[in-house]
């Protein structure tokens, strides 16, 4: 079983839009969205590594606790000017390598709690496949096929014919990026600054899988679908 895989988990302090998002109380989960997914991570088998980057003392603190009994799980300070909301995505790329220590990378994130093991593993195994189909990274996020309207040509932007207002299905299909699964080789990070190749397998998911964590309504609203998640299983 290939286990190259260095999982790259990054939170920082000082969350503007909801305080203390990553490890607040989540729809009553102990250490919140981080501990969700640093759960979700160590049932993974095809990962060597977790390596949980920040600069918040409650999260380094609950990886610290939960690398006494995980040894994957790999923790380390985030310098502050590498987790301001102003931090360029270029410079974290650019550090992501230094810290991990396998030849691919998956970046993941916390606010992405719908994403879960069985998501990751699907992930990792069609970023596997494809490579040998020529792609060269992988990156997930959900189709979308609705009206999109730019204020500036007044007018749709996805229309493919001439009709003013076609059916959603005769819409041009988009893909949305969801933030929730990169994966891509160190060489890609350090020869290419960035976390994707420049072929990139799309790998669609559910909506419920690309839910996103971003605003406090996203948190209330993803505080009750997980409660009614765990309640079906």
């Amino acid at each position: 079983m290939k286990t190259e895989i260095s999982v790259f988990l990054p939170t920082r302090k000082g969350s503007e839009r909801v305080p203390n998002k990553n490890t607040q109380d989540f729809a009553g989960i102990n250490n919140g969205l981080l501990g969700i997914k640093l759960n979700q991570l160590i049932k993974l088998k095809e990962i060597g590594e977790i390596v949980l980057s920040s600069n918040d003392p409650k999260s380094l603190e609950i990886g610290t606790l939960l690398a006494q009994t995980e040894k994957r799980i790999k923790v380390i300070e985030r310098p502050d000017s590498l987790a301001l909301s102003s931090t360029s995505l270029i410079d974290l790329v650019t550090y992501v390598p230094r810290i991990c220590s396998l030849e691919h990378i998956l970046w993941t994130h916390v606010t992405s709690p719908f994403c879960d093991e069985f998501a990751y593993e699907l992930a990792i195994k069609t970023y596997w496949q494809e490579l040998e189909n020529n792609y060269d990274s992988l990156m997930s996020g959900k189709r979308f096929q609705n009206f999109l309207w730019d204020n500036q040509k007044h007018d749709l932007v996805n229309r493919v014919n001439q009709e003013k207002w076609p059916r959603t299905q005769d819409l041009a299909t988009w893909f949305e990026i969801n933030s929730a699964i990169f994966i891509a080789s160190k060489e890609i990070y350090l020869n290419q600054k960035d976390r994707i190749g420049k072929r990139p397998f799309l790998l669609e998911q559910s909506t419920l899988q690309s839910f996103d964590i971003d605003w406090p309504d996203d948190f209330k609203m993803g505080e009750f679908m997980y409660r009614e998640v765990r309640s079906e299983k």
